[in-house]
């Protein structure tokens, strides 16, 4: 088990292979009651090692070893755009008006312009629950460039 009481009895303890041991607040642990696509668990929280970093790490609290890189899509595509059925909005319980957070999972690369965000299966996260789903927008890619390489060389340039 990677999660235990920490002197604080309002705080969790994850024991992380990332990052050490650190306290949770329950307040911040997100269900996933499905799951999520290739990785198991369904207890998670979301790590910010730097707060002004786009990227965050939604960490499993069952096991010590997973934490997945993620991000706000609108970090870095601007206008990205979430479309859900019908039906599958009504599943998660949500509707336009819902106040949600959004993250796609990132995988980084050795060469900033290979690190590539999945936005073809976001994740959708309200009242502290969470569900990857299956993105019906046009243009969700499922492997979209975070830094294309026109984009690198603008900034270099700079």
């Amino acid at each position: 088990m990677t999660t235990g009481q920490s002197d604080d009895p309002q705080s969790l303890v994850l024991e992380s292979t990332r990052f050490g041991r650190v306290e949770i607040d329950p307040k911040t642990v997100i269900e996933f009651p499905d799951g999520l696509i290739g990785v198991g668990g369904s207890r998670y929280t979301l790590i910010a090692t730097d707060q002004k970093s786009p990227f965050s790490w939604l960490h499993s609290l069952e096991d010590g070893g997973l934490a997945l890189p993620v991000t706000n899509p609108e970090h870095f595509f601007p206008g990205y755009t979430l479309e859900l059925s019908e039906a599958e909005a009504k599943r998660l319980g949500i509707d336009e008006s819902s106040p949600i957070a959004l993250y796609v999972t990132v995988r980084a690369a050795p060469v900033l312009s290979d690190f590539v965000a999945n936005l073809r299966a976001p994740i959708v996260v309200h009242d502290g629950v969470g569900h990857q789903v299956i993105n019906q927008a046009p243009g969700g890619e499922l492997r979209a460039s975070l830094f294309p390489a026109e984009r690198i060389a603008d900034s270099s340039a700079a």
